[in-house]
């Protein structure tokens, strides 16, 4: 790219509103000190002295004793018409290169008289003068002003433009161009997102080389639209295309185009588009478009507001009338459902990519990816913790690194092993451990007993995934987790697997009735994802005899209070009581299943409880070695005590993964295991 290249992103500065100028204002700097030094040169103005000062009485010894003659007149200077003080000036040369200089002040009101006797008795002439003093008497006047008028001058200017880069462009685009001299973003650096990652590159193609395509006939899309849950790296990928692609590079928010007053945020979407067709061919980056795209139409009370006005720009600068080439939309969300269909429409966003959560190759490259950016030991496998993360976003897996550094870090560690690797995952997703909180023994029991059912219920059952290990240690808002490990990743889940992961879900109510003969709030994370995981079985999977193969009602991943207020229930009251009564059966006999499967296996229930009050963790080849031998072959290490000088004893709720507890709620008084 030549440097005359328009579309080379160092000659940006004239068009970029937030052009890189010099914050300090060498002008205004330089009319304010010569503006000081006139006024300090205005004061300091005085008439020129002209001899020795004298006054009167030795003046006048003078005279009289002959020194002055009358050879050479006296002068007279009047410094003002209406002064009285006179300057009387006399100046005698011998001959000499030196001569005499006397200036005697004398006041006119008082001494006329005195002084016109001296005068002629030693036959002494003068003559008259006037010095004016106006010019300076004008600087002193003016100057202040002056220089108070330049000051709020240079104030005024300096603020216009930092208001938007000045008052009077509000609707000027805050569309940035990336500069090529800032660290770049590859595909490199992005991983586990192949699919997307291959349909972006191909813009990048096209604009390096556009005749690949046009040979055919072809048209590149005019945007791109990038979905995704939050954190799966849609912003990302969209640094990296800025990367690859050697075009300019405009980046901008939804959010900017808001503004408090009418009419801006059409404005700036004109001056953006403006701004890319002087730069084409060129790519614009919008993230979060949802904060102007939302759907028209169904804003509370209705009307034509100023976030339609916006859209309505930006649909017609998209595929309007008056449409030019070579301008190209990117644009991130993670609400695809509040968009407007006509901004989906193809010709303006022509393909959506779908940037979803990692699989498990993705996970480990992800996590290879950060891993280049640390210190890592020697044998540690990433493949455990790609495993160990099913639903991981790119970010969260960015951040057990991240978490995994900091903690190796803290324990003085020269690398990072698997341990802090785990730690780190487990703290991610569940929060720290809490080993300070103060708990009572009968609660550590009942603890121990809830998470004791789940673990039990999870080996003896045939549809679910392996368990991993069970603590009693609070972590988060839980009181203990049992934590289950897939095999691989699963995108569907068949009937059986579903019930019995109801029957796990009751495992720790059930424990909690067979040994106390009472239950506690424990259970109400798990009641809430058992109640969820029925009632899709009943209203959206047909996977209810009675019910049938029958949506119930408009499920949706979001809700949009607009839209949502006018919808109404699709089915009548009997079949809502149809609903509740399957929902209900279907999590009495789970939970009549674990009743009967704990008291037929009361002797491990117990025996995995008290090796949990002692060791606090096990792994699942602990819990398997109590089922089959009811001892551990290789038991861990005895827990230290935490070393805190007052522990504070709060009330939390215990939550765990797929058979674990919600956070708590406002109605929870007491602790809830897990």
């Amino acid at each position: 790219m030549s440097e005359n290249d328009p579309r080379n992103p160092q000659d940006n500065n004239s068009n970029d509103p937030k052009g890189n100028e010099s914050p300090v204002n060498f002008k205004g700097l330089i009319f304010l000190g010569i503006a000081m030094l006139l006024i300090f040169f205005a004061i300091n103005m005085k008439s020129p002295q002209k001899g020795e000062k004298k006054n009167w009485p030795e003046f006048k010894k003078l005279v009289t004793d002959g020194k002055i003659d009358g050879e050479q007149p006296l002068v007279l200077i009047t410094k003002q018409e209406s002064s009285e003080e006179v300057l009387i000036a006399y100046e005698k040369t011998d001959g000499t290169t030196e001569s005499n200089k006397l200036e005697v002040p004398v006041n006119i009101e008082f001494q006329k008289e005195e002084i016109s006797e001296l005068l002629k008795s030693n036959n002494l002439t003068y003559t008259t003068d006037f010095e004016s003093n106006t010019m300076s008497a004008v600087l002193i006047t003016l100057l202040p002003i002056l220089l108070i008028l330049l000051i709020l001058y240079f104030f005024f200017r300096q603020q216009m433009k930092m208001a938007g880069r000045g008052a009077m462009s509000f609707g000027k685009s805050k569309a940035k161009m990336l500069s090529m001299d800032t660290k770049k973003v590859t595909f490199k650096d992005v991983a586990g997102v192949s699919e997307a990652k291959e349909e972006v590159s191909e813009l990048v193609e096209f604009l390096k080389d556009p005749k690949k395509f046009q040979r055919l006939g072809g048209q590149i899309p005019k945007g791109v639209l990038m979905v995704g849950a939050p954190g799966t790296g849609k912003t990302l990928l969209a640094r990296a295309i800025a990367g690859e692609a050697d075009v300019p590079f405009f980046s901008i928010s939804g959010s900017d185009f808001v503004e408090m007053f009418v009419g801006v945020g059409a404005s700036r979407v004109r001056d953006m588009f403006e701004q890319g067709k002087k730069h084409a061919p060129c790519l614009i980056f919008i993230d979060e478009i949802d904060a102007v795209g939302r759907h028209r139409g169904h804003g509370l009370g209705g009307g034509h507001d100023e976030r339609e006005q916006t859209l309505n720009a930006l649909l017609v600068e998209m595929d309007g009338f008056e449409t030019q080439e070579g301008v190209i939309i990117i644009a991130a969300t993670n609400r695809p459902d509040v968009l407007d269909p006509a901004l989906l429409r193809p010709g303006r966003f022509d393909r959506e990519v779908t940037v979803g959560l990692p699989d498990v190759r993705g996970r480990h490259a992800i996590l290879e990816v950060h891993a280049k950016k640390v210190k890592m030991a020697d044998g540690v496998d990433l493949e455990i913790i790609a495993r160990g993360t099913p639903g991981y976003s790119g970010a969260e897996l960015a951040n057990v690194i991240n978490e995994a550094a900091l903690m190796a870090a803290s324990k003085n560690l020269k690398a990072i092993t698997i341990s802090e690797l785990e730690e780190a995952r487990d703290k991610v997703r569940w929060g720290k451990e809490r080993r300070s909180l103060a708990l009572s023994e009968k609660e550590k029991e009942n603890t121990a007993y809830h998470e004791a059912g789940h673990a039990i219920l999870n080996e003896l059952l045939e549809h679910t995934d392996p368990l991993h290990k069970v603590t009693i240690i609070p972590r988060g808002p839980a009181l203990g987790v049992t934590m289950f490990l897939p095999e691989e990743d699963k995108y569907t889940q068949r009937k059986f697997e579903m019930l019995d992961h109801l029957v796990v879900a009751m495992g720790g109510r059930v424990a909690e009735e067979i040994v106390f003969g009472d239950v506690t709030n424990g259970a109400g994370g798990d009641i809430k994802m058992a109640t969820d995981i029925a009632r899709k079985m009943v209203c959206q999977w047909g996977m209810s005899e009675d019910l049938g193969m029958v949506e119930y009602g408009d499920h949706q991943e979001h809700t949009f209070l607009a839209r949502d207020m006018s919808t109404t229930r699709s089915y009548s009251e009997d079949t809502a009581q149809k609903i509740d009564n399957e929902v209900k059966r279907l999590i009495d006999t789970a939970y009549n299943k674990a009743r009967e499967m704990l008291l037929s296996h009361r002797e491990q229930l117990d025996l995995i409880a008290h090796a949990l009050l002692e060791y606090e963790t096990l792994d699942a080849s602990h819990i398997k070695d109590l089922m089959d031998d009811g001892e551990m072959g290789n038991p861990p290490p005895s827990p230290t005590p935490p070393d805190f000088d007052s522990p504070k004893k709060s009330s939390s709720n215990n939550s765990e993964k797929q058979s674990a507890d919600d956070d708590i709620s406002p109605g929870d008084l007491a602790p809830v295991g897990a």
